[in-house]
C-alpha cells in the first residue's frame, strides 16, 4: 500500500514535526507498544509455566526447569541479531505485522502440548526455543520506532516503547496464574489437570497459558498491518547497516546493555524459580510480577531523565546502585549459618529491577546521541547537504545499534537463570552467581565513566 509508505520524513524539521510528524509518529508508537508487550509476554511465558508443571503432572528436576526458563532467552537473543537489520529491509509496518503474527506458533504450540502431561521434555524444550520469537521482536520494534522521532524525543519515545512493552513480562506473570485456574475455552481448551492442595482436589488448565494470547495476537497483527507506516528513507540493505560492526561504540554499548537489559530479562526469567528454591515456603507467583512491573515502569523514566541530565550520567549512577542492591540481596538470602529473610530479599530485588529499568532507558538514550554526534563531527564544515546526510546516516546506524545491542543484551536472559542454576547445583546457594554479577557491574561502571561520563570523555552523551 503506497499510501502507507512515507516518502518524506524529516523529524528534525520543527515545522514538519508540528504539522505532520508528531501525529504520525505517535500513532505508530501506540500500535507498536501493545504488539511489543505481547512479544514480551510470549517470550517470558515459561517463567510462569515452569512453576506450575509439577501440579499439572509433569515431573522434571530443578536443573531441567531452569533450562526451560533460560532457552527462550537464548533463542530470542539470537533472533534479535537478525531482527536488528530487518526493518530497513522489509519496512517497519510489514515486519511488525509479520513478526507479531509469528507469535501464534508458540502460543498455539504450548496450548496443545500442555494439555497432556506425557508430552516429552524435548518437545517442551523445542517450544521454549520457539518462545524466543517474542524476544526477537524487541530489536526490530526499537529500531523501527527510533526512525520516527527527533533526537530531543528519542529517549522518551524509545523508553515508552520498551518500557510499556516490557510490561508484558509482568502481565504474563499476573495473567497466567489467573487463566490457568478457569476453563475458559470449553471443549477446545481440553480437559483440566487435577492436583491436591490443602487436602482438596483442584483443577488446572495449564494449556490456557498458551491459548489466552491467540486472539490478542491476531488483533495486534491486523492493527500493525493497517495502522502503521513504512519510511522510504529508512530503507537500507544489510551491507549498509553492517558498518556498525566497525564502530567501537556499538560494542561498548552492547556491553553496557547486557548489564541493564540483560539483568532485567534474566532476573525476570529466573526470579520465580530462584524464590521457589531459596524460600520453598513462599508461593513465588504471588510476587513474581512485581519486579518486572517496577522495572518496566521505570524504563520510560530512565529515558526521560536522561533527556534532561544526559544518558551517561544516569547510566553511571544506575550501575553503582545495582552493585549496592546486589550486596543487599546477598545479605538476605539463606546461606550457611543464616536462614535468610524473604522480605529483605524481595525488597532489594525490586530495587534492583527498578534500577535495571532506569538503566535500560538511559543506555538507549545514549545510542542515538553517540552516533548522531559522530556523524555530525565528520560532516562539520562540508555544507548543508553533508550535514543532512549525516542525520540520515546516523538514524540508520543508531537504529541498527539499538537493535543489535538489544540482541546482545538479551543473552543475559539466558546466562542469569543459568548462573543461578549452576551456582545452586555446584555450591548449594546463589551467592556465587550474585558475586559474579557484582564484578560485571563494576566493569560497566568503569566503561561508562571512562568513555562517556568523565569530564573530558571523548563522547559525552
Amino acid at each position: 500500500m503506497t499510501s502507507q509508505v512515507l516518502t518524506r520524513w524529516e523529524p528534525e524539521n520543527a515545522a514538519f514535526w508540528k504539522d505532520t510528524g508528531s501525529r504520525v509518529a505517535n500513532r505508530n508508537l501506540w500500535i507498536s507498544i501493545p504488539a511489543l508487550m505481547l512479544a514480551f509476554s510470549i517470550w517470558m511465558l515459561w517463567s510462569v509455566v515452569v512453576v506450575n508443571l509439577d501440579r499439572a503432572g509433569f515431573q522434571f528436576s530443578k536443573n531441567q526447569l531452569f533450562w526451560l526458563t533460560a532457552l527462550p532467552a537464548l533463542s530470542g537473543a539470537t533472533l534479535r541479531i537478525f531482527y536488528s537489520f530487518l526493518v530497513p529491509i522489509f519496512g517497519g509496518r510489514r515486519w511488525t505485522a509479520i513478526s507479531t503474527a509469528t507469535l501464534l506458533i508458540p502460543a498455539l504450540g504450548m496450548g496443545l502440548a500442555l494439555r497432556d502431561p506425557t508430552t516429552s521434555y524435548p518437545t517442551l524444550l523445542a517450544l521454549a526455543l520457539l518462545c524466543g520469537l517474542g524476544g526477537g521482536n524487541f530489536s526490530s520494534s526499537m529500531a523501527n520506532i527510533s526512525f520516527f522521532f527527533p533526537k530531543s524525543k528519542k529517549g522518551l519515545a524509545t523508553g515508552l516503547n520498551a518500557g510499556v512493552g516490557n510490561l508484558g513480562v509482568s502481565v504474563v506473570q499476573f495473567v497466567v496464574p489467573l487463566v490457568i485456574s478457569i476453563g475458559l475455552f470449553g471443549a477446545f481448551g481440553g480437559e483440566p489437570q487435577q492436583y491436591m492442595a490443602d487436602g482438596v482436589e483442584r483443577n488446572l488448565w495449564l494449556q490456557n497459558a498458551g491459548f489466552i494470547w491467540v486472539p490478542i495476537i491476531i488483533v495486534a497483527s491486523v492493527a500493525a498491518w493497517f495502522g502503521m507506516n513504512d519510511i522510504a528513507d529508512a530503507r537500507a540493505s544489510f551491507a549498509d547497516q553492517a558498518i556498525i560492526f566497525k564502530r567501537k561504540h556499538n560494542w561498548l554499548m552492547c556491553w553496557l546493555y547486557v548489564g541493564t537489559f540483560g539483568s532485567f530479562i534474566g532476573f525476570s526469567a529466573g526470579f520465580a524459580m530462584l524464590t521457589k528454591t531459596l524460600f520453598p515456603e513462599v508461593n513465588p507467583m504471588t510476587y513474581a510480577f512485581l519486579g518486572p512491573l517496577v522495572g518496566s515502569l521505570t524504563r520510560p523514566f530512565g529515558g526521560w531523565v536522561s533527556d534532561k541530565l544526559g544518558g551517561a550520567r544516569v547510566t553511571l549512577y544506575t550501575f553503582i546502585g545495582m552493585i549496592a542492591a546486589v550486596l543487599g540481596v546477598l545479605a538476605f538470602i539463606p546461606a550457611e549459618g543464616q536462614v535468610g529473610s524473604f522480605t529483605g530479599f524481595l525488597g532489594l530485588f525490586i530495587v534492583l529491577f527498578a534500577l535495571t529499568g532506569i538503566g535500560n532507558g538511559s543506555t538507549f538514550r545514549m545510542i542515538p546521541v553517540i552516533f548522531l554526534t559522530e556523524r555530525q563531527r565528520k560532516a562539520a564544515g562540508k555544507g548543508v547537504k553533508a550535514e543532512r546526510q549525516a542525520v540520515v546516516d546516523a538514524s540508520k546506524e543508531s537504529a541498527a545499534v539499538l537493535g543489535f545491542s538489544g540482541a546482545i543484551g538479551a543473552y543475559g536472559g539466558f546466562f542469569v537463570p543459568r548462573s543461578f542454576g549452576t551456582s545452586i547445583e555446584l555450591t548449594g546457594g546463589a551467592s556465587a552467581a550474585l558475586l559474579f554479577f557484582i564484578v560485571f557491574y563494576m566493569s560497566c561502571v568503569g566503561i561508562t565513566w571512562w568513555f562517556y561520563a568523565r569530564k573530558n570523555a571523548a563522547m559525552p552523551c
